[in-house]
């Protein structure tokens, strides 16, 4: 049992009561302002009390204030009589009440003539006047006699209506026997009444048929004369409609025209690329597995026909009878038919078969057509489209074959074999090394190379599985191991790989960071074999024909107009490092040189970036023909020499050989290997050198006439060009573009002045003395004079005002926003309040109604 808890004492709340009272009123924590004079006119600001007095102080305040002026705005407590003239002692009472009066009137007669029209027009409706309309006096015209009820006459009306009054009068002109007047009676006025309606009637009616004669009369006339008014060679029943057609313009037959061109078919939804990869692969599986079943030597006949629709209500009446072999017999001409009809039965069976059963299915298509529930064409045309391309390929692939196995000899079976084992395969997997490509694509001509590869990206594309994406990158690099076999074989295959280059194109296109980086690969690789040899011989040999064509492949799938790239960028480097510390030995190394300047002429096409290793390249190529070095005006760069072994490479043995020169371009197979047998095959090439080398300059001098230093770097050239170089002993070809050289470097802009450092100083601009003034009192804020030092505690009283005024209206701003909110929650409390009420009032009246019920169904 645990311990009750104690009760409390009253004691005790009575002590903790006191207790509070007095932590409230703690007199260390009253506020208080002592003030040391009394000053009249002034509010007194020493307050005393607890903390947060001074703020309910001034929320009183504003409540006794600001709350009263809010309650009591927009509020009129007085009645201020605005009557016309009401406190203008000077009128009259009389006066005043007729102007009050013209006022109203006119006032009210204002707002009735704001939406009326103008009363001088006169407005109509179906020609008729509304103001004669509205008078209601309007003649009922019919011939009918239920329309003759309110057309009484005076007579029948007083008759019936009048009390006999009119029975009572007497009629002028009858007299009895004794020749005085008498009154007609009762009976003889409604015969004369009866008749005079039958008279009335038959009025009527014969006008109506008069009437109408003449309408059908005019009717007839018109028509004998309608066919003078028209054309007289058009038929009557369109001489009307041609009359009324207006002549059609030009831009009215336009439109016609183009209203009744051919709409556009909707096409087929484009598919993504996903789906184009999926049908391509599926394609080739079919073709493949057509292609082992055609090895195999299993023909089948294609009999997969897709049935024709029948709909729920078709009667299975299309059917077509066997063909009889039975001849018919035929009588013509005196004799019997037989064999003639049996032939023509025959040789038309199968014809006619085929026609039938198209006419057949082109029928039942137009039923299907006509109908909306049993129309499936939609999934003809699909399966249509999804064969089409599969049958189209393999009637290009693939011979005509027999229609059953039994009907193939067992030599043309074989013959079919032998035929698909030819054939590519149409399914490949990606190769995992380079010996499995290799080994994939040797021993096939460079289309079916083509093929091979095209083939193997389709079946194994990025969409189609996880890991196509790896293999196809890892393809990338393969592809271009083996384009540098290709080129490092003796003779180069050059079509092969002229082939194999939109296949590479391709997979950067898919891959551009994998491209890049077995590119970059590629490049740092043949970079550093160069620098290597470079540090221990001082001098290594030009590149490669495969180092050359990995160049020209760079430049055609990545961009050479950047200003960086992180392909391109080495590639140029590494070409002018080429240009530069490759020494020229033979005329291997001239081609091989004269290869690369035409792949950085290509490199800065589109950039104009400059190339100084080009120029100075070109221009040694130019200095190996010449044949007197000495003098020269000009200076060589390494690689190249001034005088030397090799610094005649480019001379010719007999000045004779230019006339038999015809221009040719350089092969790139003479940069590995060159067969020159006689000394004239050995001149031509070197006019063919010299050839190249001066069409290079004619690009570089078109290409950098923009350059601020034109003529600065083509000087040496021009030097060369027009006093060294043997011109008269080439060709006229070569004399041509000598000309056209000098003449695009002699006429270009002048030469512009570099830009130097001035010898003389820049004179500065003159500047003010700063005014300094000595500064005694810091950190205080005096002025020099009485009237600054006013203005400033002025300034500084207007300040303070200013901010203690705004902040005034920020707690009025906000405390009017609180009494805003409070009376809004009011009346929603009051508003619910009432609400609460009337749905229990509500509730209460059904459940009354409900108990009411209750009795009444008890009851019964």
């Amino acid at each position: 049992m645990g311990k009750l808890p104690k009760k409390k004492n009253l004691a005790d709340k009575v002590r903790k009561t006191k207790t509070s009272t007095q932590i409230k009123n703690n007199p260390f924590e009253v506020k208080i302002n002592r003030k040391k004079f009394d000053i009249l006119g002034r509010k007194s600001k020493h307050d005393v009390g607890l903390p947060g007095v001074s703020r309910s102080k001034a929320i009183n305040k504003r409540k006794e204030t600001l709350l009263k002026e809010y309650k009591t705005k927009d509020k009129a407590n007085k009645f201020i009589d605005r009557r016309f003239g009401e406190y203008d002692t000077k009128m009259d009472p009389e006066e005043k009440i007729l102007q009050r009066f013209s006022m109203e009137r006119q006032r009210t007669q204002d707002k009735k003539n704001m939406y009326n029209l103008n009363e001088e027009e006169e407005l109509t409706h179906y020609g008729q006047s509304l103001s004669e309309m509205e008078k209601l006096n309007d003649m009922v015209d019919s011939d009918d006699d239920a329309d003759e009820k309110g057309m009484l006459s005076a007579e029948l009306t007083a008759s019936h209506f009048g009390g006999g009054g009119l029975l009572r009068r007497k009629t002028h002109g009858e007299t009895d026997n004794g020749g005085n007047q008498r009154a007609k009676s009762r009976q003889e006025l409604i015969e004369e009444l009866i008749l005079k309606s039958k008279q009335e009637k038959r009025e009527r009616q014969n006008q109506k048929e008069e009437s109408q004669v003449l309408t059908e009369k005019l009717d007839q006339d018109w028509k004998s004369i309608q066919g003078l008014l028209a054309h007289k060679n058009a038929p009557k029943a369109d001489r009307h409609e041609e009359e009324d057609k207006p002549k059609l313009d030009e831009y009215d037959m336009m439109v016609r025209e183009l209203g009744f061109e051919m709409k556009a078919q909707p096409s087929e939804k484009m598919k993504t690329p996903e789906e184009v990869a999926m049908e391509e692969r599926e394609r080739l599986q079919k073709l493949e597995a057509d292609r082992l079943r055609r090895m195999t030597g299993d023909v089948r006949e294609d009999c997969t026909k897709t049935p024709a629709h029948m709909s729920a209500d078709d009667l299975n009446d299309g059917f077509v009878l066997d063909g009889d072999d039975k001849p018919t017999l035929a009588y013509q001409d005196g004799k019997w038919n037989i064999n003639e009809e049996g032939a023509k039965i025959e040789g038309d069976d199968e014809e006619e078969g085929g026609e039938r059963e198209s006419g057949e299915e082109e029928s039942d298509g137009e039923e299907e057509e006509g109908s909306d529930e049993d129309s499936h064409s939609d999934l003809d045309s699909e399966q249509e489209s999804e064969g089409g391309e599969e049958e189209e390929a393999e009637e290009e692939e693939k011979d005509e074959a027999p229609a059953t196995k039994s009907q193939l000899s067992e030599e043309e079976r074989k013959a079919q074999a032998e035929a698909a084992k030819a054939e590519l395969p149409y399914t490949f997997k990606a190769p995992e090394s380079y010996s499995d490509l290799k080994g994939l694509l040797q021993g096939h001509p460079a289309d079916h190379q083509c093929v091979i590869l095209a083939r193997t990206q389709k079946c194994n594309h990025p969409s189609l599985a996880v890991g196509n994406k790896l293999k196809l990158q890892k393809l990338f690099g393969f592809l271009l191991e083996y384009v540098g076999e290709l080129a490092s074989r003796s003779p180069p295959e050059l079509s092969t790989i002229d082939k194999m280059i939109p296949q590479l194109y391709g997979l950067c296109q898919l891959f551009p960071e994998a491209a890049s980086k077995a590119m970059q690969t590629t490049l740092v690789d043949s970079a550093h074999s160069m620098e290597e040899v470079l540090e221990v011989k001082g001098r290594t040999a030009f590149p490669q024909l495969d180092m050359l064509i990995y160049l020209k492949i760079t430049a055609l799938l990545f961009p050479t107009s950047d200003f960086r790239h992180p392909v391109t960028t080495p590639a140029l480097l590494y070409i002018s490092q080429a240009l530069t510390k490759c020494p020229v030995m033979s005329l291997e190394d001239v081609t091989s040189g004269l290869v690369l300047c035409c792949l950085a002429v290509e490199y800065v096409s589109f950039s104009k970036r400059f190339c100084p290793e080009l120029i100075n390249f070109l221009l040694g190529v130019l200095h190996l023909a010449v044949q007197y070095k000495t003098s020269p005006g000009y200076s060589v760069v390494p690689p190249f020499r001034q005088n030397g072994k090799v610094s005649d490479l480019l001379v010719l043995s007999d000045p004779e050989s230019s006339q038999t020169w015809s221009k040719k371009t350089l092969p790139l197979s003479a940069t590995q290997t060159l067969k020159l047998t006689t000394d004239l095959d050995t001149d031509h090439y070197r006019l063919s050198a010299v050839a190249t080398c001066m069409d290079l300059l004619k690009r570089c001098s078109s290409l950098y006439r923009e350059l601020a230093s034109y003529s600065h770097v083509f000087q040496p050239i021009a030097t060369l060009l027009s006093k060294h170089l043997p011109i008269k002993t080439y060709p006229a070809a070569l004399q041509d573009l000598h000309g056209e050289i000098l003449a695009a470097i002699s006429g270009s802009r002048t030469s512009r002045p570099l830009l130097v450092f001035e010898k003389k100083k820049p004179i500065p601009l003159k500047l003010f003395t700063p005014k300094i003034v000595e500064v005694l009192d810091y950190g205080k804020r005096r002025g020099n004079t009485k009237e600054e030092r006013e203005k400033e505690r002025l300034n500084h009283k207007y300040k303070k005002e200013f901010k203690g005024a705004l902040r005034e209206i920020r707690k009025d701003t906000r405390f009017l926003a609180r009494e805003k909110l409070n009376e809004v929650m009011d009346r929603d409390a009051e508003r619910k309040r009432k609400v609460k009420e009337l749905f229990g009032s509500l509730a209460t009246q059904e459940g009354e109604w409900k108990a009411l019920k209750r009795r009444k169904n008890s009851r019964h």
